[in-house]
């Protein structure tokens, strides 16, 4: 989605950086272990992200939040015991003290799809640790996913069924998707 909208809008792209994160590879080796130190790091590292964003006066488009590192990923690992609750705890405090200080987005797109289509993406994405992510993970995240933007409330919302809608190679599909988000930005 990242590199669609910089080429149809024209925006600055900004990625998660996971490649950086020393722990992501021990992390889907054994999540219990190095579950809150590879959430730890991405939640410090979206945050320097998210204020260097603070300061930019071009339109920037994010693969990942810190929205989503916190109320996702890092509870579905406290949900399945990988991280005690002291230190889930102790990171959500630090993530609420983090999300007073951010500026938070004009617009939120949501891609909506299945558990099997996000399996599929994983698959076609092919990051070496992440051939093996168990289906049930997926599944909890996904849950997740959809429990988060029902309550989500920091901006505007735009809800897409990528799995339905394919904005990537169906010319009608695009055509409706720059629709949508032009639409989202006007309101």
């Amino acid at each position: 989605m990242v590199n669609f909208l910089c080429h149809h809008h024209s925006m600055v792209p900004v990625y998660e950086p996971y490649t950086d994160n020393p722990y992501l590879d021990d992390f889907y080796k054994d999540m219990k272990r190095w579950g809150f130190h590879s959430q730890l790091y991405f939640l410090t590292h979206k945050f320097r992200l998210h204020m260097s964003l603070n300061n930019n006066t071009g339109i920037v488009v994010q693969d990942r939040t810190i929205y989503e590192d916190a109320e996702i990923f890092c509870t579905n690992l406290y949900r399945s015991k990988k991280i005690k609750k002291r230190d889930y705890l102790m990171y959500m405090e630090l993530y609420e003290t983090m999300r007073e200080a951010l500026q938070p987005p004009d617009l939120m797109i949501y891609l909506r799809c299945s558990v099997r289509a996000i399996r599929k993406r994983v698959k076609q994405r092919g990051r070496p640790s992440e051939m093996e992510i168990p289906v049930r993970y997926i599944r909890n995240l996904n849950k997740l996913y959809e429990e988060w933007i029902e309550r989500y409330d920091q901006s505007k919302i735009l809800i897409w069924d990528s799995e339905r809608m394919d904005y990537l190679t169906d010319l009608v599909d695009q055509i409706e998707f720059q629709q949508a988000i032009e639409q989202a930005m006007q309101e």
